[in-house]
């Protein structure tokens, strides 16, 4: 990061299995960039532990400080936690609706617990809050990565790139989920 002012740095975000891995490779490639992923910089560096499997955060904050090149996109749930906001053009969070999201990760073998958690963080949109927070309105939009491919995810990306930084919409996906029984379906662990 080397202290730039206009650093090139794009940034995408989502919480788990809204489609970073995927379209961050197609992002970058179409924008000339190097393609980094957090978790992969965290377990070179070894910050990630071998009994949970967690990421410490504070420390791979401390090494990407020092390592991280200004002409990249770099991507991973944690990008909110550990790449600061001077260090970013644009930050695109991807967003998933949380069924489509629950289903993904069922496919990805997720034990059920972390399918709730990860399907509970997207619906009250955790990432994309700690994102916002981070990065602010101008520098910060998020993309429905819940229909289409990830070719079409990564365009809106590019076009996020590319344009100028202003306020977008944001998602809610609370809003359709307005009744105890919905919440208790999204929510269960039930197949």
């Amino acid at each position: 990061m080397r202290g730039a002012k206009d650093s090139e740095l794009l940034g995408i975000t989502g919480t788990p299995g809204t489609g970073k891995k995927s379209i961050a490779p197609i992002v970058a490639e179409s924008l000339g960039m190097q393609c980094l992923g957090l978790n992969d910089l965290a377990e070179s560096y070894g910050l990630v532990s071998r009994k949970s499997g967690a990421v410490d955060a504070q420390k791979l904050r401390a090494k990407l400080r020092r390592d991280l090149s200004e002409k990249a996109v770099v991507y991973g749930h944690l990008l909110p936690y550990v790449v600061p906001q001077s260090a970013v053009s644009r930050v695109a969070v991807l967003r998933c609706e949380p069924r489509v999201l629950k289903e993904r990760l069922r496919l990805r073998g997720y034990a059920p617990p972390k399918i709730v958690e990860n399907v509970e963080a997207e619906l009250i949109g955790v990432v994309s809050s700690d994102a916002f927070d981070t990065y602010g309105r101008t520098k910060t939009t998020e993309v429905d990565t819940t229909g289409g491919s990830p070719a079409d995810a990564a365009k809106a990306v590019v076009e996020i790139a590319l344009s100028k930084p202003r306020e977008a919409p944001r998602i809610d996906w609370t809003l359709g989920y307005d009744s105890g029984a919905k919440l208790r379906l999204l929510l269960s662990t039930a197949e």
